[in-house]
């Protein structure tokens, strides 16, 4: 027993010594919020959500939850972009919607953005999101 528990202690250690130390990445502005609009650890990347704001990050493209899901994950190429990443680097997504009966809209317009084979995905609802956006997307991307 002790034998096992050493070993295992021995590959933890050596895992944790093998991720390089994680950095911040923020490129999209964040004035005023207390996140980055990437983290970069390894050669993995978390994405904070994105909504489908224009380019000012001040207005939501009109149009309702199907443009507004393109926008989101435009938005996310963006963030993607800056750190040589694609949509084809996508491993993981979550899409949080004002309205579950939106599923369908988004999905369609999700379907069409991603690119094959498509990241895993969770979709929920909530009771809000900011600027009463329809549709937030948050995702992971590896190399």
């Amino acid at each position: 027993m002790k034998k096992i528990l050493t070993l295992s202690l021995l590959a933890t250690f050596s895992l944790a010594a093998a991720i390089t130390p994680y950095q911040h990445v923020t490129y999209l502005p964040a004035e005023g919020y207390a996140f980055s609009d990437s983290v970069k650890v390894g050669t993995t990347i978390y994405l904070a959500g994105q909504i489908g704001s224009d380019a000012s990050g001040e207005n939501l493209v009109p149009g309702g939850v199907g443009p507004q899901t393109t926008q989101a994950l435009e938005n996310i190429e963006t963030v993607l972009k800056k750190s040589g990443y694609t949509r084809s680097n996508l491993v993981k997504c979550t899409v949080l919607l004002k309205d579950i009966k939106d599923f369908a809209a988004m999905n369609e317009a999700y379907k069409a953005w991603m690119v094959k084979p498509y990241p895993a995905r969770a979709t929920f609802a909530t009771a809000g999101l900011v600027m009463d956006a329809a549709v937030e997307i948050e995702c992971i991307a590896a190399k």
